[in-house]
């Protein structure tokens, strides 16, 4: 053998070529399944296993919609506010008045989620709330962010 030119000879090159056999078939199952679960199911027309629950609703009536929202609302502390609510095309139409700013979002979300396309929100924040909002907002730390070391 010359200087310089080495040759690699492995002991047991079957034992190599088994290894990388066996590797490339590992691949070839992966990539069949991935495909076969996740590829192809997507692109098939019709419903999609990853569909989102609530356009089950979409068939709804307006009247059985707002039947829906109030149902929702009945389970939840925005019930004692007692909004009104309609439902013109699918759009959902809240009204009414509450002294806790949160509720006017969680009145929104709870309407789509039951099925509303849209979602107008006409209910009216106190004052006072307002004015709560902003004094927390200054504050700086909101009370469940308040460390157990510290004195409230």
């Amino acid at each position: 053998m010359e200087p310089g030119n080495f040759v690699c000879e492995s002991s047991r090159p079957e034992r190599t070529n088994k290894s990388m056999s066996h590797f490339l078939s590992s691949v070839r199952l992966f990539i069949l399944l991935f495909l076969v679960l996740g590829v192809i199911p997507a692109a098939l027309p019709g419903k999609s296993p990853a569909a989102p629950a609530r356009t089950a609703r979409a068939g709804l009536s307006d009247d059985a919609l707002a039947a829906a929202i109030r149902a929702r609302f009945a389970k939840s502390k925005i019930n004692a506010d007692h909004f009104q609510v309609r439902v013109e095309g699918g759009v959902a139409i809240i009204e009414g008045k509450t002294g806790v700013i949160q509720r006017k979002g969680t009145a929104t979300r709870l309407a789509k989620l039951a099925g509303a396309k849209a979602v107008r929100n006409n209910i009216e924040v106190s004052e006072a709330a307002r004015a709560k909002a902003r004094g927390t907002l200054q504050e700086g730390r909101r009370r469940a962010q308040v460390r157990r070391d510290e004195g409230r």
